[in-house]
């Protein structure tokens, strides 16, 4: 359903990540990003603005180090699962070639054979409404993330593993998971390809500026 596009350098895959929409940008098109609107994003995929480097980010380049650690201790903690990872492999999908995935990891179900994502978050919470966010669920921009990974592997479930830290507890951190299936999300896959979709053939491709999408207050 996909096809593995390899890469030898950090430079090669942000390359080859700009053919197409991935996951950060799923949040983006519906307008519940945190980080950028959907105008920013039509402006760097038409190729009218780039995109700023946040390599050198305090919270980016933790989260990048802390990754293979956390990876690691997920396996620890499921050993039913085989893992397979490639930091600078891209998933691209067949029937949408324009959707694409940068995954922290694939699993496979020893028992089984099922195939299935493994997202990693490492996030600092400042306040109570971020912690609300995670309280009952995945916050909906990293939800919208998991389901455009689904969409594009055709895989049958997902693994979230978040490291939350605390800003006004520096020593106190959790680790937490969390898990759904395919079946579980099927509509909300459909209702954000529709997006995706509209917002690829209709706004990058044409050249036509979308409408700015806010996020609710």
């Amino acid at each position: 359903m996909f096809t593995r596009i390899y890469a030898s350098s950090h430079e090669e895959w942000l390359n080859n990540r700009k053919a197409g929409l991935g996951g950060s940008d799923s949040s983006i098109i519906l307008g519940i990003s945190p980080f950028k609107t959907n105008i920013d994003l039509w402006l760097e995929k038409t190729g009218q603005k780039v995109p700023r480097d946040i390599s050198d980010d305090e919270k980016v380049k933790y989260g990048h180090d802390a990754e293979d650690s956390i990876r690691n201790l997920f396996m620890l903690d499921h050993p039913e699962y085989e893992l397979f990872h490639d930091e600078f492999m891209i998933l691209r999908s067949n029937k949408h070639p324009f959707l694409q995935a940068s995954l922290d990891g694939e699993l496979t179900e020893i028992e089984t054979g099922k195939h299935g994502i493994l997202e990693i978050k490492t996030t600092e919470i400042m306040n109570k409404q971020m912690l609300d966010e995670w309280k009952n669920g995945i916050p909906n921009h990293y939800y919208t993330q998991c389901l455009h990974y689904l969409i594009v592997t055709g895989y049958e479930f997902v693994w979230l593993r978040a490291k939350l830290k605390f800003a006004w507890d520096s020593n106190y951190q959790e680790i937490r998971d969390y898990y759904f299936t395919r079946e579980e999300v099927i509509e909300d896959m459909k209702y954000l390809f529709e997006k995706e979709e509209k917002f690829w053939n209709e706004n990058v491709m044409k050249g036509v500026r979308p409408g700015l999408i806010l996020p609710a207050i």
